[in-house]
C-alpha cells in the first residue's frame, strides 16, 4: 500500500494533466525550460514532433527524458489550424484521461513543436503505447516567420471520447474558434469513473487504472 504522500502524488499526477507549459518557445534541459539562444536553433538531425498535450510540459519531459537529462530539446510554440484538442477514449497508464486531435474547421489550437534527437524521440515514443505516429500539415508562426510543413504527431488509437454525443475539448488548451464543449481533467475523470466503476472513489479508480496499465472504453452516454 502506498503511504498518504505517495497516494496524493499519484492522484495529483492524473488530475493535473496536461500540466503547465510556458507561453513561449523554449529550450528544455535538465527538467526545466530555458531561454532559446539568440538566432534560430540548430535543428540538424532532429525530426519535428507535434505536441498538443503533456509532451510540451517540462514536468512531463523530465519524466520521459530522464535517461538523457543534459541533452537539449528545442520546443517551439506554434498553431494548428482546423483541429482541436479533445479527450481520447482511454485512460493512460498513469491514470489520466489524455488528449488526442480531431478535425474542427475554423478552430486553431495552440501547440508546440518538439525537435528531438533520435534517442529522445525513441524515449518519447516508448511512453505512447496508445498512439500511432502520423503526419499532419502544420501552420506555424515561429520568430515571426509563418510556414506550412509536415510534422509527426501522436494520434490516439482509440479515437475521441464521446460524451452525450460530442467530443469534449480540454479546457486547459485554449483553442481559438472552439465549437466543442469543454471540461477540465478532474471533471472528465469523474465522469469516466462514474460511468465505468461507480463503486470506486476517484483515487481508487486512478490506482486501479494504473494497476491495469491503462484502459480504453466505449463512448460515454448520458448518466
Amino acid at each position: 500500500m502506498a503511504d498518504s504522500g505517495e497516494a496524493a502524488a499519484i492522484l495529483r499526477r492524473a488530475l493535473e494533466y496536461p500540466y503547465a507549459t510556458p507561453e513561449r518557445s523554449y529550450l528544455y534541459r535538465d527538467g526545466e525550460a530555458h531561454e532559446l539562444p539568440a538566432g534560430d536553433p540548430d535543428l540538424t538531425g532532429r525530426t519535428p514532433l507535434l505536441s498538443y498535450g503533456a509532451n510540451a510540459a517540462p514536468e512531463a519531459l523530465a519524466r520521459k527524458l530522464a535517461a538523457l537529462p543534459s541533452e537539449d530539446l528545442p520546443v517551439m510554440r506554434a498553431e494548428l489550424e482546423g483541429y482541436d484538442v479533445v479527450y481520447s477514449a482511454h485512460v493512460s497508464p498513469y491514470g489520466a484521461v489524455p488528449a488526442t486531435l480531431i478535425e474542427s474547421p475554423g478552430t486553431t489550437a495552440p501547440v508546440f513543436v518538439l525537435h528531438p534527437t533520435a534517442p529522445q524521440r525513441a524515449l518519447l515514443t516508448a511512453t505512447e503505447p496508445n498512439y500511432d505516429l502520423v503526419e499532419l500539415p502544420l501552420s506555424s508562426a515561429m520568430r515571426a516567420k509563418e510556414a506550412t510543413r509536415q510534422v509527426e504527431v501522436y494520434w490516439s488509437k482509440h479515437g475521441p471520447l464521446m460524451l452525450d454525443g460530442s467530443a469534449v475539448a480540454l479546457a486547459a488548451i485554449r483553442s481559438a474558434g472552439r465549437t466543442l464543449p469543454e471540461l477540465d481533467e478532474p471533471a472528465i475523470l469523474k465522469r469516466v469513473r462514474a460511468h465505468l466503476e461507480p463503486q470506486l472513489s476517484l483515487e481508487q479508480f486512478v490506482r486501479a487504472s494504473i494497476a491495469r496499465g491503462g484502459m480504453s472504453f466505449p463512448p460515454l452516454v448520458p448518466l
